[in-house]
């Protein structure tokens, strides 16, 4: 195509996507055929995981290609995608596949062979071997996108990939192209992170890294405090303001009056609703407003906390 660097434009990038994922199936293909293996193509955006329908669906043709021993290629739809509903990165791609599958463990290599404390050409720096909790590495020096100046990720990509991963129940390997064999045999290589045994359903981990924020609910301290300690529901006694325009059943963030991300939920009404309810108990919104103002802004079923 004569692009000598990565474009910055979107139309570009899609243009150069639907060029390029014919090519890169077609490598696959045949490298698979080599082996007496059959390679399929699956293109997803968020869409796929965000949406029951689709979810099922992408879920239902990935385990009828694994019964039928076909291997699925994996890619996001870099030709319809968006800013606002990309996956964003290959290394959360991967995670929320596994979460959609039920996959029993998440492979990753990267140019770094293991997770270190501090970056990996530093004279000081140590590998990380295991990772039980990934709340444990939050001090960890964390690198950005690699130098290549193509790749999108990084190690921040890879722990955000744990996160997922091993909240649903799925441990994750971390570690190099060189150094996959020895890892997968078992060998003390690489970083391995360890599921977590008390494991959030698949809903609420669809909601808190596959759904898109349409809005905010600024929330009080007396809120927060119900929300993380208690784990009820968010009222609109305990909401100060809202931003952002809305529809009912949008994910929305709950946020602090400082800003800070407490949760995310599925709200009960449309943004342009929600004004008149600040502060105020839900009888006396039934009272004035109607039986149907008696509710939760975001029942505790719907909100997960981040």
């Amino acid at each position: 195509m004569g692009i000598k660097i990565r474009p910055k434009d979107l139309a570009t990038k899609q243009a150069a996507a639907a060029v390029g994922q014919g090519l890169l199936i077609h490598r696959y293909t045949e490298s698979f055929a080599r082996h007496g293996i059959t390679a399929s193509q699956i293109l997803l955006t968020t869409q796929d995981v965000i949406h029951r329908s689709h979810y099922q669906n992408a879920q239902r043709t990935l385990l009828r290609l694994h019964a039928l021993e076909v291997v699925p290629i994996i890619n996001e739809n870099d030709t319809v995608g968006t800013q606002e509903i990309r996956f964003g990165d290959n290394d959360r791609l991967a995670a929320l596949v596994c979460l959609l599958i039920g996959a029993d463990l998440l492979v990753l290599i990267s140019d770094i062979d293991a997770l270190y404390d501090a970056p990996p050409k530093s004279a000081n720096a140590r590998r990380i071997s295991t990772v039980d909790s990934v709340r444990d590495i939050d001090e960890a020096t964390l690198g950005g996108a690699g130098s290549s100046g193509v790749g999108s990720g990084g190690m921040v990509t890879k722990v955000e990939a744990a996160r997922i991963s091993t909240g649903a129940g799925i441990p994750m390997l971390l570690t190099s192209l060189e150094k996959a064999g020895q890892a997968l045999r078992g060998e003390d290589v690489g970083t391995y992170f360890s599921a977590q045994p008390s494991k959030k359903n698949s809903r609420l981990l669809w909601l808190a890294h596959a759904s898109t924020s349409h809005g905010r609910l600024v929330v009080d301290d007396g809120a927060i405090a119900a929300l993380i300690e208690r784990g009820v529901s968010l009222l609109p006694a305990g909401v100060t303001s809202v931003e952002g325009e809305f529809s009912a059943g949008d994910a929305v963030e709950i946020v602090s009056k400082t800003g800070v991300v407490i949760a995310r939920g599925l709200v009960a009404f449309d943004s342009s609703e929600i004004p008149q309810m600040l502060g105020r108990s839900t009888k006396e919104l039934a009272r004035e407003l109607g039986a149907e103002f008696e509710r939760e802004l975001v029942h505790r079923d719907d909100l997960v906390l981040l």
